[in-house]
């Protein structure tokens, strides 16, 4: 595979221009990394974001795999066969490793099957004869009895093997299998019926009996059918219209001057079709649909946790985490401006005790020892009724105790980790899940990153899709967002670090290693003094790492330190009404480059979270008694999904818009409109079904 022939491949992939995609996979094979390169590189890949660059990554990957694929297949059938021009511009043509695949199909060591049996016992000739057609169908019997012998048995028997070397030929033939596949992805029909273990009020009831055109199925309903199928509710099948294609083969691939032997010759193409090449075409588009399905649900889980990751922190507040919960009680934990635990406690103000008073009590004297400015609660077991407590405190008590209601996906199974265990380690299970649900309010990136995002509830389908490429995109997407904010090494936790470019959990424990023996970092330049980390890493981590306290000025900015010299004369200009590109010819600088480092020295230390809305916190609290339809009501996006979004408007359960009610524009996604944790001012209630409430926002 020459790397001539991959920048080809990309150029017809790709809106880069040559020149940017031979920089960037030059900058790839260095052991550059995406963020790094997207931030740090602009001139060399024409300013590509770390979304574009991951894209790029993405095609080159499966560029790099076709090309391979070409060259094996093509050492392959050199082995077997002739490698004729013909076969070599259709490998060359190929865009696709199923379309490779079926090129190479019929070169294959087949597994035994009935043809192989036949080609054994010398039926080859018998085959071709009967596909020239030639013969009347009774010269055809009397040629089939010269092939009668110790191995074949019966004249029947030797044309029911020269049948199945042709319908084994005709599924294998390239061109046959390409036309059928397109037909079935264009006009096929994925039909679902009943199986014995079918609940008929369960969840797939909606699902059954149903019939969809492939082309149009949504990628959540196929994920949800195949759920269906996999727990054995469900069967699927993909039906087309075999008649119009039997028609075809009589018209094609009968030879027009043929006899009436033609009979035996379509009976054989018959059973290649229904037998052999129309349950292997559907395992491809079934293969097809579940990849494009898992694609799609991996890219929502994806850009769903982008949002969540840029979620703004909630600084300079001293801060209230409440798990909610019933007979266990209410779990209280009480965090600093910084992040720091303080003091715990556990309260019963709701069923079975409704313990209000001592509730009362503890929670307005840990408000005025420590100036409680915030509360998180839990969005558990308990959460409506805890969100009643603290708004009868704020209306009857005057507690000011502004709250907000935060996703506690995931709290449990951090409070149980060992990370956990490290971090807290003489605190009970149930406090730092407490801890978790306030500094996720705090600073939700540092501490979300703790948590393996599959379990954040942000996701579909997410146990049903390919788990190595939703682990690859929610690593990609943490990765990116971390490095997009930058880190404070000198308060970051080992979580964190590992996703800073260039620094892995290996060197990201390292680095807490070193700060425990030696303290605070003074300087980014410290960072190679870290066991492990050397001039690639530093290279790659130093511009995403801030350290608050310097005396570089630099050291807490995105400037990199291969910058700092450019960045060391900026200073002494008016930076405001210099020329960017005078000044980057004098510098010796890149323009994009340029732009970066000024923007950096106007906001040292900045944060992009900081431009986003704020977390909303209230008071007092939606009561489902007194919605209708026609109200309004405001809220905040927790979730979404393909086919909406689920909102918090204060109840228990969230609200649900279904993507039909999102604009009176036609929408193709939710995300086009909305946002993770997104505010939403005024929504309508459309429908209250017991405790589920339909909302739009037309």
């Amino acid at each position: 595979m020459s790397s001539q022939n991959l920048v080809s491949t990309l150029l017809k992939k790709t809106s880069l221009k040559k020149e940017q995609i031979e920089n960037i996979l030059k900058l790839l094979n260095e052991g550059s990394t995406i963020p790094f390169i997207a931030r740090y590189r602009k001139e060399m890949t024409g300013g590509a974001d770390d979304e574009v660059l991951r894209e790029f990554e993405t095609l080159y990957l499966s560029a790099k795999k076709l090309l391979e694929k070409k060259d094996e297949i093509s050492r392959l059938i050199q082995q077997r066969a002739t490698l004729t021009d013909s076969i070599i511009k259709s490998i060359q043509e190929a865009q696709t490793l199923s379309t490779l695949e079926n090129i190479y199909r019929p070169y294959k060591e087949n597994k035994s099957s009935r043809a192989t049996v036949a080609i054994a016992k010398g039926l080859s000739s018998l085959a071709s004869t009967l596909k020239r057609a030639q013969l009347t169908k009774q010269e055809f019997l009397n040629e089939a009895k010269k092939f009668v012998k110790k191995d074949v048995t019966s004249v029947d028997e030797a044309i029911k093997g020269a049948q199945d070397i042709l319908a084994q030929k005709y599924s294998e033939h390239p061109k046959e299998r390409e036309a059928i596949k397109s037909s079935m992805l264009r006009y096929g029909v994925i039909q679902t019926k009943k199986t014995k273990s079918f609940k008929e009020n369960g969840l797939y009831k909606n699902l059954a009996e149903q019939s969809q055109k492939v082309a149009y199925i949504p990628s959540h309903r196929y994920l949800a059918i195949m759920r269906g199928v996999k727990e054995k509710e469900l069967s699927v099948k993909i039906t087309i219209d075999v008649e119009r294609i039997l028609d075809n083969i009589k018209r094609y691939k009968i030879p027009k001057d043929a006899s009436s032997s033609k009979e035996l010759l379509f009976l054989a193409y018959k059973d290649g079709l229904k037998r052999l090449l129309l349950p292997s075409i559907e395992r491809e588009v079934q293969n097809e649909l579940k990849e494009k399905a898992d694609m799609a649900a991996i890219s929502v889980f994806g850009k769903n946790l982008s949002q969540l990751l840029m979620t703004p922190p909630v600084s300079k507040m001293v801060l209230l985490g409440v798990d909610p919960a019933f007979v266990s009680g209410c779990k209280l934990a009480v965090i600093d401006e910084n992040g720091n635990y303080l003091e715990s406690a556990l309260i019963y103000p709701t069923q079975p005790k409704n313990d209000y008073e001592k509730s009362k009590k503890i929670v307005l004297r840990l408000a005025q020892k420590y100036n409680i400015q915030g509360v998180a609660i839990g969005n558990g077991t308990g959460s409506r009724e805890t969100q009643e407590f603290f708004a009868r405190l704020n209306s009857e008590e005057n507690a000011k105790l502004k709250y907000t209601v935060v996703s506690e996906a995931g709290a449990s199974v951090y409070s149980a980790s060992q990370l956990a265990q490290d971090e807290y380690p003489n605190l009970d299970v149930t406090i730092r899940g407490a801890i978790s649900i306030a500094q996720r309010l705090r600073d939700p990136m540092a501490t979300l990153v703790k948590i393996d995002p599959k379990s954040l509830g942000i996701g579909q389908y997410q146990h049903d899709v390919d788990q190595k490429l939703l682990h690859k995109r929610l690593h990609d997407v943490t990765s990116d967002i971390v490095n997009r904010v930058g880190v404070d090494i000198n308060s970051a936790s080992a979580s964190l670090l590992s996703h800073i470019a260039g620094i892995g959990a290996t060197l990201a424990q390292n680095i807490i290693d070193y700060r425990d023996k030696n303290g605070n970092f003074q300087s980014k330049a410290e960072l190679l003094k870290v066991k492990g980390l050397g001039k690639k890493a530093y290279e790659q981590a130093a511009g995403f790492i801030r350290i608050k306290e310097t005396k570089n000025i630099f050291d807490n900015t995105g400037i990199h330190p291969e910058s700092y010299e450019v960045a060391s004369r900026l200073v002494k200009l008016d930076i405001d009404s210099l020329s960017i590109k005078e000044t980057a010819q004098a510098l010796k600088t890149g323009e994009e480059t340029l732009k970066d480092i000024i923007k950096e020295l106007k906001k040292p230390g900045f944060d992009p979270r900081e431009e986003l809305p704020l977390i909303p916190f209230k008071e007092g609290l939606t009561d489902i008694k007194m919605l209708k339809e026609g109200s309004f009501v405001s809220g905040v996006v927790r979730n979404i999904t393909d086919f909406g979004a689920f909102v918090d408007i204060g109840l228990k359960n969230d609200g649900m818009i279904h993507i039909s009610k999102m604009s009176t524009s036609r929408v193709s996604h939710p995300l086009e409109v909305l946002a993770l944790n997104q505010y939403l001012p005024v929504i309508e209630v459309i429908s209250i079904d017991k405790e589920k409430v339909a909302l739009s926002l037309n």
